[in-house]
């Protein structure tokens, strides 16, 4: 219990300061609910954390009835993350990266988290819950699933970012996508637990 509570703080932790620190100032896009709350983010000027919130209640409801711990679990992660998304706006205003690096770094910071969370069972938005939903019936890797989703969230997005940050876009959610599937590659078929 302990270390899946220290799995669920650390990742949404390194969530939020990829998200908040390497997208936001670039206007980057990731995937998943939480490209969609960029999004809202860039185009409305919606907090992002509270639109993941809100557009992952149809999912968090699904699995309230199919799957109740994993409801459980996942929902720690959603609100945790969303509330520091939304806290730590801005927290890098002493520093500053290129977009390369920007991409690069915080792709793999926000890999990262995703990756700890998932292996607490727990997720950062109605795309991630789902695709822990899939991977447990079908046994495909969730990280394989999550990148899928998170390459059509930044489709949806380029018109609204630009090529320029579509393309950057592109090479963060890839980085993501890797240190997720890396985290979560003997997860495959047994669920998810602690190894």
């Amino acid at each position: 219990m302990l270390k899946s509570f220290i799995y669920v703080a650390f990742g949404s932790v390194l969530v939020a300061l990829g998200i908040d620190g390497f997208f936001v100032p670039y206007q980057f896009l990731d995937g998943g609910m939480i490209g969609i709350g960029l999004l809202f983010h860039y185009w409305f000027d919606f907090q992002p954390g509270l639109t993941m919130i809100v557009l992952s209640i149809p999912l968090y409801f699904y699995a309230y009835i199919y799957d109740r711990p994993l409801f459980y679990n996942s929902i720690h992660g959603l609100w945790l993350t969303s509330l520091l998304i939304d806290m730590l706006k801005g927290w890098n205003i002493f520093f500053t990266v290129g977009p390369m690096a920007s991409a690069l770094i915080g792709g793999s910071i926000v890999g990262i988290g995703i990756g700890l969370l998932l292996r607490a069972n727990a997720a950062t938005g109605g795309t991630d819950l789902f695709a822990q939903l899939l991977g447990k019936r079908t046994g495909i890797n969730v990280g394989k699933v999550i990148f899928i989703i998170d390459a059509f969230v930044l489709l949806l997005g380029w018109p609204i970012v630009g090529l320029h940050a579509f393309l950057h876009s592109l090479l963060a959610v890839t980085t993501v996508g890797f240190f997720t599937t890396i985290l979560t590659h003997d997860n495959d078929k047994q669920g998810f637990s602690f190894h």
